[in-house]
């Protein structure tokens, strides 16, 4: 998958990164493709447009220590969502 360039987002890209932005802890790839139906190239392509980021974290709950590797949106990723987000007309009237 191509990168894309900064200010072009795809519809999917777009709805990735308002996932990620919601959501402070990141997700999990495996949730973030699974559930929310976004391919593993598309989230790869985030990562090395700099947009997401793979964040490796250690976690232990009454067992051993596992390593999750959670997707995070980068700081990059905000500004181009609040870029596309900001040229975007409201789909509401003006209010009077």
């Amino acid at each position: 998958m191509a990168v894309p360039p900064r200010n072009r987002l795809s519809t999917e890209q777009r709805r990735a990164l308002q996932l990620l932005a919601s959501s402070p802890r990141g997700a999990t790839e495996e949730v973030f493709v699974l559930a929310h139906g976004f391919s593993c190239d598309m989230v790869a392509g985030l990562v090395l447009a700099g947009l997401a980021a793979l964040v490796t974290e250690r976690l232990r709950a009454d067992g051993p220590t596992i390593n999750v590797e959670l997707v995070m949106i980068t700081d990059a990723g905000r500004r181009a969502l609040e870029s596309v987000t900001a040229r975007r007309p409201s789909p509401r009237p003006p209010e009077a």
